[in-house]
């Protein structure tokens, strides 16, 4: 966090004076709507030792300002097996320096975490078997009243697709994500858009990837920016998912295409953002198991097996 995230220009963009009606109205709702989530901010800040409104604006960065570097691609592969393969992008200077977190308590999950955000907008599982990836949406003209990482992470204490759909439906405005969704017993997989005040759901029945922008056509969702990468990695990656014997890691490790690619690794990338982690889930009626791995490497590291696999380097890309 200081060595890195305290000095570069998205902390500075979000942590800013103008921004604090709007930090204060969230903070006020999150406290009323999810007191155990605020609270988890307030010890997140203790344990930083970081003012709690810097640390609160940190996890309103989405709500707060639609350009942020948060990325993402997600293969989504129905059937009687749901496959869900997701690439997690993020700042380039948070590579290596990331962690799985096990949380056991009120809410029980496994959650791929960045130094100073709390669990709930990256991929997730829930010890009931829900399984949760999310990608950024950069909607635009939204006066939030509730940060979507926080209602991200009220999401890894629901039971079922169909709890989150009652969490998220009424819910405030707020930043926008899309999350595809699996549970153990229930062969539906779920794409699902919110934000804005918005929310769109659709069963997914065909092979498909998700990027950064809403495709499930809310009108509130209209208003978005859609980078290029965004578009360029939607856009290869529906032309390499068709191929039914196509490996959903192999799409998140393509390089190829006209465009920008969908793993990312290049120090010049336009939206400031590089794959530090991927992960794949298979869910199906009795199981659920699960593997990620390190954004430079296509080596497992981790699986349900809960066994952290050994690189090359003899060091593993996460820490428990």
């Amino acid at each position: 966090m200081r060595d890195h995230l305290l000095t570069c220009d998205v902390w500075e963009s979000v942590v800013v004076a103008d921004r604090q009606p709007a930090i204060s109205r969230m903070a006020a709702t999150t406290k009323s709507l999810f007191p155990n989530i605020y609270s988890e901010i307030e010890g997140l800040a203790d344990g930083l030792d970081l003012p709690f409104d810097d640390v609160f604006a940190w996890n309103c960065r989405g709500d707060l300002a639609a350009d942020t570097s948060d990325g993402c691609t997600t293969v989504q592969l129905p059937g009687d097996t749901i496959v869900i393969a997701h690439n997690e992008d993020g700042l380039p200077f948070f590579d290596g320096h990331c962690f799985i977190a096990e949380i056991a308590g009120r809410d029980d999950f496994t959650s791929f975490c960045y130094p100073g955000s709390i669990p709930g907008h990256t991929f997730a599982m829930t010890r009931g078997g829900l399984v949760m990836t999310a990608n950024n949406l950069r909607l635009t003209g939204v006066m939030p009243h509730i940060p979507r990482m926080v209602l991200g992470r009220a999401m890894l204490g629901c039971r079922s697709v169909d709890e989150v759909r009652d969490l998220l439906q009424p819910a405030p405005p707020s930043g926008g994500f899309h999350y595809t969704l699996a549970h153990t017993g229930r062969q539906t997989l779920t794409s699902l858009e919110f934000g804005g005040g918005g929310f769109v759901e659709r069963e997914v029945t065909q092979r498909s990837v998700h990027a950064n922008h809403a495709v499930l056509e809310h009108p509130v969702h209209k208003n978005q920016i859609i980078t290029k990468s965004s578009q360029d990695r939607q856009a290869r990656g529906e032309q390499l998912v068709t191929a039914r014997n196509r490996n959903p890691m192999e799409i998140l490790r393509d390089t190829g295409g006209d465009g920008l690619p969908i793993w990312r690794r290049s120090p010049n990338d336009p939206d400031n953002e590089n794959t530090i982690a991927s992960a794949r889930f298979c869910v199906s009626r009795s199981s659920l198991d699960w593997t990620f791995y390190a954004g430079d490497s296509k080596v497992e590291l981790y699986d349900s097996k809960n066994i952290p696999k050994q690189r090359s380097d003899n060091s593993t890309a996460f820490s428990r």
